[in-house]
């Protein structure tokens, strides 16, 4: 306490040692700073550069740029960018001493002043980068009251930045001429190159330039600026500023300079970026500038090929299944194929998916029990109301496993599960998986939604089937460069299991680029793959997977014109495939695998793909969820006693005591025969049952499947159509009955389907058939007008 009471004592003591000319000096110091402290606080220093908006890959190449608003290319340097070389070269050149002076020189501001007074003209100047850049940053006509104010702002930004920030300020300001600003814009636009990648004469070529923008324009040939670069390179050979040998073989470099366009790859992505961040100057995407322009020139050539045919547009988008980084995006064949609307953004865009929704449904479908891969599905006509699915050839295949159903795309099984898992839960598991447009649509879609009666887009679609290559995770897609650490999988949307047999059946496609390239299989990626067309023709996709890559392409027109040669499997998997041997190579025999305990192997029927009985002779491998999958027993057989000559067939209500066989006969469903029927195709069957039984059936009685119980249908009031009455019943129905409100209205067999004209109202619709069983609907009609 003692020694602060005595403080300004010995201040005042010191003050009066000073000589007089320190005492001076020390008030002018004090003046002057006060005098700035209230000049800072009255004008305070704004710096708001406005760069030119950058986009670059994951490896920071520039990707995509766009004009600043003022229309400069002003693209930012980051302090990471400037080299070593680069720093001493326009150090040497414009500031010497910039690390050693709060921003003015006081010794060149002092041989300015002379030189200039002594010659009465300015024969050289005096100021420092941090005034330089205040000038840059506020350009005003050269007098002496600006410099003073240039002086000003020089001390000010010292005082705020660092002068590493500074000098990188300065070089994203510094002149080339016409609209190009900064070292970084030049070196991209001259040398397509980093800053940090140039040669020591590319370095200094782009340090002499600022200084005669106009005298050494590029405009004007390379010939002055090879003097004036050569003429440095020698200042800084006679500084000792670099090694000889560099600055010979800088000497002995060519100019090779001609002003070229900044890069514009993946212009859909570069627009959707900024747009999400207008004021972000740099964008460091995920794109990875290599792949993107393998993959741009691949759907480019692709369309080229095919444009005769009428399709005129394709998008790709290539997935990194690790980290789930979007490594290229490809909105359309030609951004600038105005033609064709090229500015539209096919990844973006929402279409009707076609089948390839089918690989989620079937993964559910496993998850919940109901199928494995060998389990036997119906491909026959069904009727759901007024919808009646149909394959895509037209044609149906009666009896096929699930995994055959979904490697052939078949329509009739998928919606038959669809039908079992319900509509609502699959609608649940898209809008899980982030399908925007399903999710906004989801009261108005059906049945259909699995065939492609929706609306979806490429992003979408890709990204789904990354879960099947992650084990059932889903995660969200990176556009931006992401870290080393591996993609977010926040979602569980499948168990691993049905991740794996999804793949393994995915895998068994006949590939469009084999058998022509056959001898080249051991080179070529395994994939797991899936095509899709929506109705109409408008829409063709491929998408595939394998351990490193998930790839979607699709094909078609932006205006939405259907093209009768436009199909998935034709159109887009030959572009897949381009794709994806072009990207990835195999990794030895790595392939996707499953855990223990994950999946069991089993023995089953080949007629069911259930657990065999002792009538089932051909049995096949199966791989089954341990506490899930369907565990019963087969039951595609059932036994029947008949006379040793097959002439009758017995029940156990008149079944003899003596005099009969028991003989195995298909169970077939009701409506495989009815299939089997319209088709007259041959099929095994019971002897006619013993007339003289008198048992009266009480089970397998008719099931109405046209129309369809609680369906409100609406018919305009002068309209004639009818409704169609159809049935499904066992082999051993001959004869059907159709009443109307309990009124008989016709007789029919088994596989007839028959027209009706029926009354407004709520209306009763039952169906007896010659065993006494029977079976009703009850329906609304309503007129409109």
């Amino acid at each position: 306490m003692e020694i602060i009471k005595k403080l300004p004592t010995r201040i005042k003591n010191l003050w009066r040692r000073l000589p007089r000319w320190g005492r001076r000096m020390s008030r002018i110091v004090g003046a002057v700073f006060v005098l700035f402290s209230m000049l800072n606080l009255l004008f305070p220093l704004r710096v708001d550069i406005e760069y030119s908006p950058m986009l670059t890959d994951r490896h920071d190449k520039v990707l995509y740029g766009f004009l600043s608003y003022d229309d400069k290319w002003r693209l930012k340097l980051s302090e990471s960018e400037i080299s070593e070389e680069l720093e001493k070269a326009i150090l040497f050149k414009e500031d010497r001493y910039f690390y050693f002076h709060p921003g003015i020189n006081p010794l060149a501001v002092g041989r300015a002043a002379f030189n200039n007074i002594v010659r009465q003209r300015r024969t050289s100047g005096a100021s420092t980068i941090s005034m330089q850049l205040a000038r840059l940053l506020a350009p005003k006509k050269r007098t002496y009251r600006n410099k003073l104010v240039e002086m000003f702002r020089a001390l000010q930004l010292e005082l705020k930045y660092s002068k590493k920030e500074i000098l990188c300020m300065y070089l994203n300001l510094v002149p080339y001429g016409g609209n190009i600003e900064g070292i970084k814009s030049a070196s991209e636009l001259y040398f397509q190159k980093s800053p940090h990648q140039l040669s020591l004469a590319e370095i200094t070529t782009l340090v002499v330039i600022p200084n005669r923008p106009t005298s050494l324009s590029i405009a004007k040939g390379n010939g002055a600026i090879k003097m004036a670069r050569n003429k440095w390179l020698r200042k800084f050979e006679a500084a000792a500023l670099f090694p000889l040998s560099a600055i010979s073989d800088a000497i002995g470099e060519e100019v090779v300079i001609g002003q070229r366009v900044i890069p514009r790859q993946s212009p859909h992505l570069a627009r959707r970026l900024r747009n999400e961040t207008p004021s972000m100057p740099i964008i460091k995407t995920s794109i990875d500038l290599e792949i993107q322009q393998q993959v741009q020139e691949i759907v480019k050539n692709h369309i080229q090929g095919i444009e005769i045919t009428g399709i005129h547009n394709a998008a790709a988008i290539v997935i990194d299944n690790k980290t789930l980084d979007v490594l290229a995006y490809v909105g359309s064949q030609d951004f600038f194929d105005s033609r064709n609307a090229g500015q539209v953004d096919g990844v973006k865009a929402i279409r009707a998916p076609g089948s390839t929704l089918k690989p989620l449904l079937y993964a559910m479908a496993i998850d919940q029990g109901l199928i494995t891969n060998q389990t036997v599905l119906l491909d026959v006509p069904m009727q759901y109301g007024t919808y009646e699915p149909e394959n895509f050839d037209g044609s149906f295949q009666g009896k096929i496993t699930a995994s055959r159903a979904l490697s052939q795309s078949l329509n009739v099984p998928a919606v038959r599960l669809l039908d079992q898992i319900g509509v609502a839960n699959f609608l649940s598991k898209l809008t899980q998986a982030q399908f925007g447009q399903i999710k906004q649509d989801q009261e108005k879609l059906g049945l259909s939604v699995v065939l492609g009666g929706c609306g979806a887009s490429l992003e979408e679609l890709t990204r789904m089937y990354t879960a099947f290559a992650n084990g059932g995770s889903l995660g969200k897609l990176n556009y931006r460069a992401s870290s080393s650490k591996p993609g977010s999988t926040d979602i569980a949307l499948i168990s691993p299991a049905a991740a794996y047999l999804i793949t393994e059946t995915l895998t068994e496609l006949s590939r469009p680029d084999l058998p022509i390239q056959w001898h080249n299989a051991s080179n070529l990626p395994k994939v797991a793959w899936k095509t899709g067309t929506s109705y109409g023709r408008r829409d063709a996709w491929s998408i595939g997977y394998h351990p490193q890559y998930t790839i979607g392409v699709w094909a078609g027109n932006f205006d939405g014109s259907g093209v009768p040669d436009l199909y998935g499997a034709g159109t887009a998997a030959p572009l897949l495939f381009n794709i994806f041997n072009q990207l990835a190579r195999p990794e030895g025999n790595k392939w996707f695998g499953f855990e223990e305990g994950q999946l069991a192997f089993r023995e089953v029927c080949s007629e069911s793909g259930l657990k065999p009985e002792k009538w089932c002779r051909n049995k096949v491998l199966d791989m089954a969820l341990p506490g899930i999958s369907p565990y019963q027993y087969c039951d595609h057989m059932r036994i029947i006693p008949i006379l040793p000559d097959s002439s009758m067939a017995f029940c156990t209500d008149c079944m003899p005591d003596t005099g009969y066989v028991n003989v195995p006969f298909p169970n077939y469903p009701p409506e495989l025969l009815r299939h089997y029927q319209k088709q007259n195709i041959a099929y095994s069957q019971p002897p006619q049952h013993n007339p003289d039984c008198e048992r009266i059936f009480s089970e397998g009685g008719p099931i109405i499947i046209s129309p369809q119980d609680g369906l409100e249908y609406l018919i305009m009031a002068e309209d004639t159509n009818a409704i169609m009455l159809s049935c499904q019943v066992g082999p051993e129905v001959h004869t059907v009955y159709w009443y109307i409100n309990d009124r008989f209205v016709t007789s029919a067999s088994p596989n007839e389907s028959i027209f009706k004209q029926l009354p407004p109202g709520k209306v009763k619709i039952s169906c007896s058939d010659d065993k006494g069983r029977n079976s009703h609907v009850s329906i609304l009609i309503k007129n409109i007008n």
